[in-house]
């Protein structure tokens, strides 16, 4: 049967306007699953509701389209980063995106400060600082910093730098750090040593290599040979660094090579990193939703979704195919740059060559990755398979969760739900629970993490919400998917006393025999199952242990995280508490504001008071309350 836009779709169609702009479609739910940008919005917005479109993708959108929102803008340029700005925001299902919703990191340096420091982040804010990367990998970023420390000893301590200390710490003794706090270095020195640091991370090595040279061969001649054989041991580890970096082009060239590889849906793009002519680096991203994108789409959200947040903008950018969008790309890139910036497509010469060896890396590391990913779904369903077998389960347990409980000698303990499908974490579904009910009893705190658990699943099974006068109420307030599934294998982290726990629970619910649980014990590893006086003891190392094992320790990490949290919460709020003025509100708003009791310690009395319903004399109390 021919398709057949809703009613309110087509009168919205009859209505729109021929200006450049955003259209976000929603679903039945009001749910916005994709976010466009059109130079005419009535052409573009129409073609989806076209006789025959495109891909097999854009049918299956139309056939949720339900409502239409459209933000007329001034230009293609606004239409491109309201659009960017929405994708984010949003996260819509049929949007082509980076794989990862986690911010990449970056090497930050806080050079704002009288004595910046080197730090790891994920998040670049306007602090006057500079940044480095994105880097894929946060082991690959500290690797290059322990090197790099090696070169330039930067501070890591927080104590204020007086260059009056008694004594320097650990690591000037160990020369990783130039001690500064005893003035071993004054402002000058150590404020070079790290503008040599941030001209390394941007490619620039040679003058460096030339300097460090220089004062070696001084030292020596001075009969300073210690001297002499740190500047030898710095020399050393700029080697290491730069033998990695091969010489691309000339010395003033600054330009990122992207191409990318894509099969059955997946889309890997690969980025070069060349600045002053010399290839100081490459990472891959990954997209998801390609399927039934054209090449020329790909690309263009690509450079819009990485350059939002790239510490850099290159002077040019080569690509491996023309986008439509160049010009209005290239007019954004200016802006952000605050010089000329190109993209090309080479035809020929290097340049295309560059192109052409993104590309082949591109193709090697889509066809790893994917290998690497049969590989584990098989172990995956090895690791199912054998628990099915030993723990003698109707099928394989692909939806397996894991419950623990972590506190500090009673107090505020925390209770942690964690998920795994097909033998991977579903972190979506990860939940935590402020236990309310017990202090220091375990059997209790597992009780009541699992009567909240299920007692949200029969809600969600008779379509109703949760009662708000319900003694056990989950964090959060509303029942949410995470509960509405029931696990193919419950596991309890602890022995027959958790598991005699488990199963009051789930008898009370009548899922005895629909959901099958079992305790770990955290000695011998042993499996303890409803029934039998012997535990079940896996195989050392078989894939179905290794599975359990990774389950039962996500649980307990995400168990302690979560009462550290709560602890942490806990002594902020009773030292602000205790300050006369400062209530629940004025504390969350305190805390809103800057974050942590630290920075709160740091703001001045006007910078307090600027919160709203904050006055001065209540300002300085907070102040005096926290010196």
């Amino acid at each position: 049967m021919p398709y057949q836009a809703p009613d309110t779709v087509k009168e919205i169609l009859k209505n729109l306007p021929k200006t450049p702009g955003v259209y976000l479609h929603k679903d039945e739910k009001g749910e916005i699953i994709y976010v466009g940008k059109a130079i005419n919005l009535r052409s573009r917005v129409r073609s989806y509701f076209a006789k025959n479109v495109d891909s097999a993708k854009t049918e299956r959108l139309r056939q949720r389209i339900t409502d239409i929102d459209i933000i007329t803008t001034d230009s293609e340029l606004e239409a491109l980063l309201l659009e960017n700005t929405l994708i984010k925001k949003h996260k819509p299902q049929y949007n082509v995106r980076l794989k990862d919703d986690k911010r990449y990191p970056y090497i930050k340096i806080t050079w704002k400060e009288n004595f910046p420091k080197v730090m790891v982040t994920r998040q670049m804010v306007r602090d006057g600082s500079r940044y480095f990367g994105p880097f894929t990998s946060v082991w690959a970023v500290h690797q290059t910093l322990d090197l790099l420390r090696k070169i330039f000893p930067y501070l890591t301590c927080d104590r204020e730098i007086t260059g009056n200390d008694e004594r320097a710490c650990l690591y000037f003794d160990i020369k990783l750090c130039s001690g500064p706090c005893i003035g071993r270095a004054s402002k000058e020195e150590y404020r070079q040593m790290i503008s040599n640091l941030m001209d390394f991370l941007g490619g620039k090595s040679d003058d460096i290599v030339k300097s460090i040279e220089k004062k070696m061969f001084k030292a020596s001649e001075e009969m300073d040979f210690e001297q002499a054989a740190t500047y030898r041991d710095q020399l050393k580890a700029i080697e290491r660094v730069v033998e990695k970096q091969k010489v691309f082009a000339a010395a003033n060239t600054d330009q990122d090579i992207i191409a990318f590889a894509r099969e059955d849906g997946d889309a890997c793009v690969q980025i070069f990193f060349v600045r002053h002519g010399k290839l100081i680096g490459r990472e891959y991203f990954l997209l998801d939703n390609t399927e039934g994108e054209p090449d020329e789409g790909i690309l263009e959200t690509f450079l819009t979704q990485f350059y939002d947040e790239a510490a850099h903008i290159p002077k040019e950018v080569l690509l491996p195919s023309e986008v439509s969008e160049a010009l209005v790309i290239e007019e954004w890139l200016r802006t952000k740059r605050e010089q000329k910036v190109t993209i090309q497509v080479p035809q020929r010469g290097k340049k295309k060559e560059l192109v052409e060896m993104a590309t082949r890396n591109a193709v090697d590391t889509l066809a790893t990755l994917k290998q690497q990913w049969a590989s584990d779904r098989s172990r995956h369903v090895t690791a199912m398979n054998e628990l099915q077998e030993a723990l003698d389960l109707a099928k394989p347990p692909t939806r397996i969760e894991c419950y623990d409980i972590s506190h500090t000698q009673g107090a505020l303990p925390v209770g942690s739900m964690v998920v795994f499908a097909q033998g991977a974490p579903l972190k979506k579904d990860y939940r935590r629970f402020n236990i309310q009910t017990v202090g220091n009893d375990d059997y209790g705190a597992m009780k009541e993490v699992l009567t909240r658990r299920f007692q949200r699943y029969k809600d969600k099974s008779a379509g109703q919400e949760e009662s708000s006068t319900s003694a056990l109420r989950a964090v959060g307030k509303k029942v949410d998917s995470s509960f509405s599934v029931l696990p193919d294998l419950l596991i309890v982290d602890g022995g027959k006393g958790q598991l005699t726990m488990a199963m009051e629970v789930l008898k009370s619910f009548d899922l005895m025999h629909i959901v099958p649980v079992v305790g770990l014990a955290k000695r011998e590893e042993e499996v303890f199952v409803p029934g039998s006086i012997r535990p079940v003891m896996l195989p050392r190392k078989s894939q179905g242990l290794f599975l359990v094992q990774r389950v039962r320790d996500e649980a307990h990490r995400f168990a302690n995280t979560g009462h550290r949290n709560r602890r942490n919460k806990a002594g902020t709020a009773s030292i602000l508490d205790s300050i006369p003025g400062v209530g629940p509100t004025r504390r969350k708003k305190l805390l809103s504001r800057f974050g942590s009791l630290e920075d709160i310690r740091k703001a001045t009395a006007e910078e307090i008071a600027s919160i709203p319903g904050i006055p001065f004399h209540v300002a300085e109390a907070i102040k005096m309350g926290l010196d």
